[in-house]
Formats: C-alpha cells, structure tokens, sequence
C-alpha cells in the first residue's frame, strides 16, 4: 500500500474513533476512575494493613458494595452472556444465585471469625486452625486459583474494549491490564472500595437500561422463549435446570462453596470496622449479586434469537459487546452506557482478584516465610512492586489460554471449594481433621481437578471438575486423619 494512502487510512480511522459515542463515554469513565485512586494514595502509604484491607475500617454498605463488586465481574457479564448465548437457556444465571447463596452461608457461618481473627489472607486462617504448614501449601494452592481467575478476567475486559476502541484483542488486553494496574498499584484496598461504589452504579445503570431496551424491542418474555423454541432452544428457557441437571448443580456447588474460600471477595470482610459489620456486609452483597445474573443471561438469549448478532460468525465472548454497539439495537448513547457498565463490573473484579494474589503472595510468601521480620514501609514495597509482576504473568496466559469463560474460572472455584471444606471443618467440628488432613486435602483435591481437566481433553472420561475437588477433598480428610490416628497409636 503506498504511504500516502496509508497515512489517509490512519486519518480517516482516527476520525472514526473519535466521533465515536462508544469510546467517548469510556474513556471519560476509565480517566474518571484512576482520577478517583489517585485521593486515596496518601491512605494507602501509612501501614501494610492501610495498602492491603483499607485500615480494617469500612462500614457495612461500602464493605457491601465492595464483595458484591468483586462477584459482578467478566464472569457475571461476558461469562454469563456467552453461556446463556450458547445454550439457549437460563443455567448460567445459577452462577449468581449459587455465589448469593454463598454470601448469605458466610454472613451466619464464618465472616465473623474471619474478622476477629485480623488475617488478611484466607490462608492466614488457616495457619491459625491448623499451623504453618497448612498456611504454605493453601497459599500456592490459592496462588494458582487466583492467577487462573485473573488471566480470565483480564480477557473479559479485552471483549469489551476491543469492541469499544475497534482494536485488535491483543491490543486490548494490554490496556486492560495497564488500566488496573494503575489504579490498584496507586490506592490498594483503599482505591478498589472507592471505585467499587462508583463501578457498582454504573453497571447496574447501564445494564439495566439495555437489558429492558432489549426486552422491549424482542416483545418480552413469553416473545423471547417462542423465537428460541423455534431455534431448538429447551422447551422452558427459564428454567435454570433445563440445559442438563449436572452442569447446573456444579454451578452451584461451585459458587456456594467457592465464595467461602475466595481471597477477592472476603479481603473487603478483612477491611470491615469489625465482626458484626463483616456479618451485615456479607448479608447484604447477596440482595446486589442475584438479580445481576439475571440481566445479562436475558442479554445472551437476546442475542440468541440472530435479531440483533449473527449468530453463525459472531464469537460468544463477544455477543453482549456485539448487541451493545448495534444501533438498531439500542441507541449508541444508552449502549455507550451499557458498555461502560460492562466495563465496570470487569474492573470491580479483575482489580480484586489481582489484588488478591499480590496479598497472598506479600502475606502468606513474602512477609510469612520469605521475610517474617520485614518492615511495614518494605512489605508496602514488596507488594506495589507486586501488583505490577501480577499482570506480567498473568498477560501471557489471557493471551495462551482461550476458552470459555466459566469453564475456566470454575478452575478456581473448583480450588477454592476445598479451602472452604477444610474451614467450616475447622470452625465447627475440628476434632474431624488433622493438619496432615488439611494439607493431603489441598494436594490430592488440587491434583484431581486437572487431571479430570486432561481426561476430558483426551476424551478418556468427563467428570465435572468441582465434583472431583469435593470428593478427592474429603477422601484425603479421611486418609489423613487414619494417617494421624495410626500415628498417635504407633507412638503411645
């Protein structure tokens, strides 16, 4: 191409994007956010517990706001959508029930215990049940769960922007990933609870404006299920059980039992003022997860129909992204605000979730067995220095692994269901595990979810991965109490 034409081609694309509805509306909200981390810098400075859960000091509704945030992420708008799009039914709204459901569980079993206690990990939890040992191995464990979430959730936020910028994947990727980590490496847990508040408004604002658009432009409910009945859609599409009972139960397996153990979005319950705020706070995120599911699992079927996508070519992370930025859908000013909704509820969790692994890498590696004696201003250090390698590792593996989008994520659930497991054991009925329990859990429960991950790839047997992490798990309880037992006998 010769460079006059070329550079005429660049102008005209810049001309494009800057008379653009979509990118103007973004842009002032991603320049409005890291504007906002920016007040909190001096907060984040005075002490280790400042940076990483806010001073222990937030009340009830920001604390609420915060874990719902952190739930109402890539997954419960472009996971969720995909899902719904593919399957042509209500399952994937399952993900927000189960993950209230969990919520709800952790507000009267264990946010108060955790609160008391002043961890700021779930693993320093651990460490306080059952020992250091236990400590160690659950936190490269959680390492693992957290690295696999946020990879995903970083690819989620490059749907959406590559849709809004007209760029190429990668390229967004790279400045999702530069976005986030900016403001959490400015503000810490003081930047994520603030810009949270902010996040939360604007997704339920946007969503909620496309999402009754939409209904209004299919003709409704009963409109939208004879269209995707003619598609061979299941014969009830709001039954979340309709696509297949075991997929469903997983979901909500995974969620319920995934949530007690999840760093992300018990580290605002580790910011609480104190126990009983921890407890109301994590009452009151569930009344803000569960209906969320629900808009965007009506957005998917919408897309369903090939009224609005092309159904055949379009790729199913990028339905939600595709409806949004059709006019004929939805007027570009209110699709602008339904795509920085999207963009919101990716930031309030991939933000979080990168926060989560810098906080178990800082407490639970680095400050618990690298440098027990470090001082508060090097711990600060060490962590600022790692919210930037976080989104180093984790930018190659958005741009290796592609898949869907909960498939993947249930990886960390999968990890997570075991810590939960091993917790509530050590909360209510101790004398049922031993530490050698809890460290065999980890491991053979860990090692069970891939390699079911490989014997479904080699197409040797397909069993759910959240099945295998609970049933392994509680399998090596077993083995390691009779271990324990025999040990103690063996001695006497």
């Amino acid at each position: 191409m010769p460079t006059e034409q070329y550079g005429k081609n660049q102008k005209n694309s810049i001309k494009m994007l800057l008379s653009n509805t979509y990118f103007w509306v973004v842009l002032i909200y991603f320049s409005a956010i890291i504007f906002l981390s920016f007040f909190t810098r001096k907060l984040a400075s005075r002490s280790v517990a400042d940076y990483l859960v806010a001073g222990r000091n937030l009340g009830v509704v920001f604390c609420a706001v915060v874990v719902a945030a952190e739930w109402l992420g890539g997954m419960s708008t472009i996971g969720v959508s995909e899902k719904a799009f593919t399957t042509m039914s209500f399952q994937p709204i399952l993900y927000n029930v189960s993950t209230a459901m969990g919520m709800l569980i952790i507000g009267f079993t264990v946010a108060k215990w955790y609160r008391q206690q002043n961890v700021h990990t779930v693993s320093e939890m651990l460490d306080f049940l059952f020992g250091k040992d236990a400590k160690k191995i659950s936190a490269i464990v959680f390492l693992i769960a957290y690295i696999t979430l946020a990879y995903v959730q970083m690819q989620t936020a490059a749907s959406v922007l590559s849709a809004i910028f007209q760029i190429s994947w990668l390229s967004a990727i790279i400045v999702s990933a530069v976005v986030i980590t900016l403001y959490t490496y400015v503000g810490g847990m003081h930047a994520l609870a603030i810009t949270s508040v902010a996040h939360t408004f604007m997704m339920f604002f946007g969503i909620g404006i496309a999402t009754i658009t939409g209904m209004i432009n299919i003709g409704g409910f009963e409109s939208l299920q004879t269209i995707l009945a003619a598609k061979g859609a299941p014969s009830n599409i709001y039954n979340p059980f309709s696509a297949g009972l075991s997929d469903a139960l997983s979901l909500l397996l995974g969620g319920v039992l995934g949530g007690m153990a999840a760093q992300a979005s018990i580290q605002p319950i580790f910011a609480a003022k104190n126990a009983e705020t921890a407890k109301k706070a994590a009452l009151l995120s569930s009344a803000l997860i569960a209906p969320f599911g629900v808009m965007t699992a009506l957005l998917g079927l919408i897309g369903a129909t090939g009224y609005y996508v092309n159904t055949a070519t379009v790729n199913p992370k990028m339905v939600l992204t595709t409806l949004l930025t059709n006019p004929e859908f939805i007027h570009p000013v209110w699709g602008a605000l339904a795509l920085a909704g999207i963009l919101a509820a990716i930031l309030s969790t991939v933000g979080p979730v990168n926060f989560a692994v810098v906080t178990i890498a800082t407490k639970d590696i680095y400050h618990g067995f690298i440098n027990p004696k470090a001082e508060e201003q090097k711990v600060i250090s060490v962590a600022k220095k790692l919210v930037i390698l976080v989104t180093l590792v984790t930018l190659p593996l958005a741009i290796v692994f592609q898949k869907g989008i909960l498939d993947a994520a249930y990886v960390s659930y999968a990890i997570r269901s075991i810590g939960a497991i091993v917790i509530l054991l050590g909360l209510y009925q101790k004398r049922f595990i031993t530490p050698l329990a809890v460290k065999l859990a980890f491991i053979g429960g860990t090692s069970a979810i891939f390699l079911f991950m490989l014997a479904a790839k080699m197409k040797w047997f397909n069993i759910d991965k959240t099945y295998g992490a609970v049933f392994f798990a509680i399998v090596f309880i077993i083995i390691g109490n009779l271990i324990t037992k025999f040990r103690n006998k063996k001695a006497i």
